[in-house]
């Protein structure tokens, strides 16, 4: 039994008329009685009882109409639901970000944009460090993420950098180098040899140092020695650190505003060479929709952005 013989039962029922569902599907009668009758055989029972005017449903060729419509509306059903699949329109997207790239303005206004155009789509968010989101998305469990600077650049991961912002030195609020202890904000920034007389505490996994691998090698180009008195895995932990008064440690512009009450910012004097960028990761031979157009609306926020 195919679709198309449910689609001439239908029309001879509903017409009750051989000649009339022919011309209704464009055919000739004589193939559709030969269709019918093949149905009938193949199901085993008289699905129409015929007379001069035309023909009637049986018993079992109203049972049957019934299952027939079901049958026809689930597939045209699923053919919608495909269409909007093969368009992007529905699906599932899973993103995975830092918290430190989550804390940029950009990645809440891309996430709005993306609902709003498309609603359809289940958003699976996870929020973790860079070399998990890494391997994640290499293992096929992501289709994309934002983090900072790549930890590493597996086979088969494409990395596009975004956007790219400043860092700034974050210490106590009551640090000797805080605004608030000198009673007015400081004339220039905090120079590099000045971070480094202080305990500085690091967001690295062992093997996969990201950005702050760059800060070290900033400092040991210019003979500095600095002392790490802290590691760890996230951003967060990273300000709940400073925070508490335990080092100093160097953030991204847009997480500045972080534990306002208790953290003091300001920018590091020849860190010039020093940035931070957002980057997109996302899989070369990725046949995800959804995360293809999740990733053509980041490039254009960027692009605006960067314009703006």
């Amino acid at each position: 039994m195919d679709i198309r013989a449910l689609r001439y039962f239908v029309a001879v029922a509903g017409t009750g008329h051989m000649t009339r569902a022919a011309e209704q599907l464009g055919i000739q009668q004589p193939p559709l009685s030969l269709q019918i009758k093949a149905l009938e055989r193949e199901l085993g029972v008289l699905l129409f009882k015929r007379h001069p005017r035309g023909v009637a449903l049986t018993d079992a060729g109203r049972l049957f109409q019934a299952e027939a419509l079901r049958m026809l509306q689930d597939m045209e059903a699923m053919k919608q639901r495909m269409a909007r699949v093969a368009q992007g329109q529905t699906g599932t997207l899973a993103v995975g970000f830092t918290s430190s790239a989550a804390a940029h303005r950009f990645m809440p206004e891309a996430l709005r944009a993306f609902r709003r155009a498309h609603p359809g789509v289940e958003l699976q968010l996870r929020e973790d460090n860079a070399a998990e989101l890494t391997e994640a998305l290499a293992a096929g469990r992501l289709h994309c993420g934002l983090l900072r600077v790549p930890v590493a650049r597996p086979e088969g991961l494409v990395f596009e950098t975004l956007l790219r912002e400043p860092v700034w030195v974050a210490m106590p609020s009551d640090h000797r180098f805080a605004p608030a202890a000198n009673g007015k904000k400081p004339a220039k920034p905090l120079p590099l040899s000045k971070l480094c007389e202080e305990g500085i505490i690091l967001v690295r996994r062992p093997g996969a140092p990201g950005l702050y691998a760059e800060l070290l090698a900033l400092c040991h180009a210019q003979g500095l020695r600095p002392r790490v008195v802290a590691e760890v895995d996230r951003m967060m932990t990273n300000l709940n650190l400073v925070a508490a008064g335990v080092g100093l440690s160097v953030v991204p512009t847009s997480m500045t505003g972080v534990h306002a009450h208790a953290i003091a910012y300001t920018r590091l004097a020849d860190g010039g060479q020093l940035d931070a960028p957002l980057t997109l990761v996302s899989r070369a031979d990725e046949d995800n929709l959804p995360a293809r157009h999740f990733a053509a609306l980041l490039r254009g926020l960027a692009e605006g952005n960067a314009a703006a």
